[in-house]
């Protein structure tokens, strides 16, 4: 490019462009998460928040005449509001902090970009509690650094600008495992970070002038909780190009230079999409969705022997999707039919998935449900539109999820006429325990101090299975173990789902826990619940060890000690 500026259309163009890159690699995003659970989401995650922003942008985009006070709105309010997960909170702090850098300029210069990147900066930095060394964060922070040591030394070029800082990024994510010892015992960098790139790399490559598919579906809408309806329509008739997502790993034994990656990228690129080759030294890291992996796999044995093979039906996958969302929304719409009840000081949400939890705090007074939780993070958005829904003038939140709390915090920042109390309970049972201690006599404060207190006395543990090999917390895991996840790690691993819950509960259990909950998902029999009920019974006779279906997926177990 010979231009030093972007004016709003480039700008535009780049932001769909980087949207589209983080869309097409979200799996391969997702399957960077630290531990082996079969829902990491931080590619979901952040994705859906930048393509809610993308779906206001494209309909400028299209209208043309854009002016960057409009676009910046756009990116800013669109996801904000559709922000999911702390990694989706996160990216839509950066974009907030981002375009007010650059909102009431008519062109960007290196000298702007590099001022936008440090407001971006600090705008996440400030959404963060307690940030934390080896994310998202950092990645950004190092782009922001780099910039503006570039612009400081006079640097115009903006197409030398963008690559420099790429590249420092780059390295910088590179470290991330250094800074956090979990990252390094997973052997993976952060996610988010990673998340992160894929958004600059498609951004300079629109830049650079290569010819991309902005393409952004509008009619897209919000999977979680609160939102509309239109969601399972759209899915059901989104079409899948390439119904097999294959990944495996090159063990080299040939020259694998930068043309012989160009080449076996282009092939891949002849039989399919979402194509990610990752070289390192001896082995090349492979993901491609196509119609026939068997032609990937040929092609890779030419370059050497292969491990870590794995081919997904996305197609399966899809229709069983697709079934779990048409009861999803089939209880969303039942919902929606209830009109407000009448005003009342006080009003509770919380996020849950499973009947028979959702039924729980139903039991215990909570107003309104948002379907949602380890397999789908509900978005700032889901949290608006449920608290429209509970007419009272002040309205606790229960996000029940660490991973939700941020944007439970975002919706509360954003809504002016009720006084919006978020209980950050990270667990479905730190939940249920804070609803409990409510009273109705105290002052909202006293009930937050007194929730915020009874919620820590809470131990959960949460049995699920392995969908990788790994080393983490001293453990060696296999794919298809189940493990036993406490509030800070890894509490048990095993292959027999009751041995594995036993021994997660005795890791969780002191002197002066009382009382044990479990609750059993769609997948666990009562007679077998029943049966791992009496094991902790007999294990701990001071103890009263309560039953409840819980009926939530992926989950086999939801355990509490207080």
């Amino acid at each position: 490019m010979d231009s030093n500026t972007i004016d709003a259309g480039l700008m535009a163009r780049m932001f769909l462009a980087g949207a589209k890159n983080l869309e097409s690699k979200k799996e391969w995003i997702n399957e960077l998460n630290v531990f082996p659970v079969p829902d990491g989401d931080t590619g979901t995650n952040m994705t859906m928040t930048i393509m809610a922003a993308a779906r206001e942008v494209s309909a400028l985009y299209d209208v043309g005449d854009i002016d960057m006070l409009s676009l910046c709105k756009a990116i800013s309010s669109g996801s904000l509001r559709g922000a999911r997960g702390n990694s989706g909170v996160i990216l839509s702090q950066l974009f907030r902090g981002f375009t007010k850098g650059v909102k009431e300029c008519q062109e960007i210069t290196v000298p702007v970009l590099a001022t936008a990147f440090e407001k971006a900066v600090e705008t996440a930095y400030k959404a963060v509690m307690k940030p934390k060394e080896g994310t998202i964060l950092t990645v950004a922070k190092g782009g922001a650094v780099k910039a503006r040591e570039l612009a400081d030394a006079g640097m115009e070029d903006l197409s030398e600008f963008l690559g420099q800082v790429i590249a420092y990024a780059d390295e910088v994510l590179a470290k991330t495992p250094d800074m956090l010892p979990v990252l390094k015992q997973a052997g993976v960098v952060d996610s988010g970070g990673q998340g992160l790139m894929q958004v600059l790399k498609g951004a300079y490559d629109a830049y650079l002038g290569k010819e991309i598919d902005l393409t952004v579906d509008r009619t897209a809408a919000s999977t979680g909780g609160a939102a509309g309806t239109s969601n399972f329509e759209a899915q059901a008739n989104a079409e899948i190009k390439f119904g097999y997502c294959t990944e495996f790993i090159i063990m080299l034994n040939k020259v694998f230079n930068i043309k012989t990656e160009m080449d076996f990228k282009a092939y891949l690129e002849s039989i399919g999409d979402s194509i990610v080759v990752v070289a390192d030294e001896d082995v090349v890291k492979v993901h491609v969705h196509t119609n026939d992996p068997g032609l990937a796999i040929q092609k890779a044995l030419k370059y050497g022997a292969l491990s870590n093979m794995k081919i997904d039906n996305m197609r399966l996958e899809h229709q069983e999707k697709l079934f779990k969302m048409s009861k999803q929304e089939e209880k969303t719409a039942e919902e929606d039919e209830d009109l407000p009840g009448p005003k009342k000081d006080v009003g509770f949400i919380a996020v849950s998935v499973g009947e028979g939890i959702a039924g729980i705090f139903k039991g215990l007074g909570v107003d309104y449900i948002i379907e949602g939780g380890q397999t789908m993070n509900p978005s700032t958005e889901d949290m608006l539109n449920a608290i429209d829904k509970v007419n009272a003038d002040t309205i606790f939140i229960l996000p029940n999820n660490k991973n939700i709390i941020l944007a439970a915090n975002q919706a509360q920042s954003l809504v002016k006429d009720k006084k919006i109390v978020v209980i950050p309970t990270k667990t479905v049972p730190q939940g249920i325990t804070a609803v409990i201690n409510y009273v109705p006599g105290l002052s909202v404060e006293e009930n937050e101090e007194t929730m915020l207190a009874e919620m820590q006395a809470v131990a959960t543990g949460q049995v699920t299975y392995a969908v990788r090999d790994t080393n983490i917390d001293g453990q060696e895991i296999r794919q298809g173990d189940f493990m036993g996840l406490g509030d800070h790690g890894i509490l048990s691993v095993g292959t027999a789902i009751t041995s594995v819950a036993v021994s997660m509960v005795e890791a969780m259990m002191s002197e002066e826990k009382e009382l044990i909950s479990v609750y059993y998902g769609e997948e666990i029999s009562k007679e077998d619940a029943e049966n791992l009920q009496g094991q902790i019974a007999e294990k701990y006779p001071a103890c009263d060890v309560e039953l409840q279906y819980g009926g939530q997926p992926i989950y086999y177990y939801i355990i509490s000690a207080e």
